[in-house]
């Protein structure tokens, strides 16, 4: 990032933060992608919270930004396994923020299922949650009795432009791969099991690029969105995994399980959009496939008269090439930080929220005064 421009995003977060300052600044643990963008949205979050620690994803961690937020800010190494049990929950809020008020900032709902363990048995108090994500969003709607306020910003209308240009660097990381084993997307049948945001952005994408798309939802709601669209829509899944070249995995949830896999076609490619421990069941793969690396971040799994080809270990294909949205992710962001300010403001009754239309006014204006030039 040039000098300009890093003046620049500082500018804005110190707009944003002063536009949303919390009354009283609350401890916060933030959950991020640790992009090569990331640091100066940690640092924002450092202006109105006191940043216990910063747990970046693993599979999306810039060495460089890494050691630009240890030179200020504690980071931990996060697993699902370190917010699943209650007592190793409990034990790690203690031992970096004993007896004070927390925020907790998620992507993908890692405190969603001890939470309730944490407000109860935590010495000090958690004021709630902000969660970025619609994987995460749905993680904690299904927890029922919510302990505590989740805002959740997956649903914004400011998260619409970031949702369209993910799926867009979706598409652009997953032709990437083929093409470095020789392979095109054109005349090359694709399979979108997913028709949310992400889902839906990356089939419009894939057909404008040619590629005849088939769509599978469970939800028949969005099945109706993707015919009204153009799409075929998958009657029998088992076939239309059969007859694709290129099955992408937009749901949150896991798309493919182990038996899933024999359905798919010699030499069918197959990408996600999150975390393979989210998208994937591939511990559940029959022992009898072979894993042998098939060109760059491209695994062949191969049994007797039948293989398919894995990019990224399952793993979000686009982090491979930065993940990169430009500065609309500035939006998001901003909409995260309003977030706390209403957590703190002790107005909130445990469950489901959302940042009002007046806060994202806000946030829009002051984005379209820095960054529409």
């Amino acid at each position: 990032m040039e000098q300009f421009e890093r003046a620049r995003l500082d500018s804005y977060f110190a707009r944003i933060a002063h536009a949303f300052a919390p009354a009283e600044k609350p401890s916060a643990f933030l959950i991020t992608h640790l992009l090569p963008e990331r640091p100066s949205f940690v640092r924002a979050v450092g202006i109105g919270t006191g940043l216990r620690a910063v747990l970046p994803k693993p599979k999306s961690v810039d060495l460089a930004a890494r050691r630009e937020i240890e030179r200020t800010t504690q980071c931990d190494v996060l697993s699902r396994e370190l917010f699943e049990s209650p007592e190793s929950a409990v034990d790690y809020m203690e031992s970096r923020a004993s007896g004070e008020a927390v925020v907790l900032l998620d992507v993908g709902g890692y405190f969603a299922s001890t939470l309730g363990a944490m407000c109860e048995r935590f010495s000090g108090r958690i004021l709630g949650v902000v969660e970025d994500t619609e994987n995460g969003h749905k993680r904690y709607a299904g927890v029922g009795k919510l302990p505590c306020p989740v805002v959740s910003v997956a649903r914004s209308p400011l998260k619409d432009p970031e949702d369209f240009l993910v799926g867009q660097s979706v598409v652009f990381s997953t032709e990437a791969l083929m093409r470095g084993r020789g392979d095109i997307l054109h005349g090359r049948p694709a399979l979108v099991i997913g028709f949310g945001k992400l889902g839906s952005s990356i089939a419009r994408l894939l057909h404008a690029k040619g590629v005849q798309v088939t769509v599978h939802d469970v939800d028949p709601v969005r099945r109706t969105q993707a015919l009204s669209q153009g799409f075929t829509v998958a009657r029998d899944r088992d076939a239309a995994l059969h007859g694709a070249g290129l099955v992408l995995c937009a749901t949150g949830a896991v798309s493919l399980r182990g038996e899933d896999f024999s359905a798919l076609r010699n030499g069918a490619y197959v990408a996600t959009v999150t975390s393979s421990e989210d998208e994937l069941d591939l511990a559940g793969l029959p022992a009898v496939y072979q894993r042998t690396p098939n060109g760059e971040h491209v695994t062949r799994y191969q049994t007797i008269g039948h293989y398919f080809y894995l990019l990224n270990s399952g793993n979000a294909v686009n982090f491979l090439h930065g993940a990169s949205v430009g500065p609309f992710i500035r939006l998001v962001q901003a909409e995260i930080l309003a977030g706390i300010r209403n957590l703190t403001r002790g107005d909130l009754g445990p469950g489901m929220h959302e940042v009002d239309a007046t806060d994202r006014a806000t946030i829009a204006g002051t984005w379209l005064n820095y960054f529409n030039r």
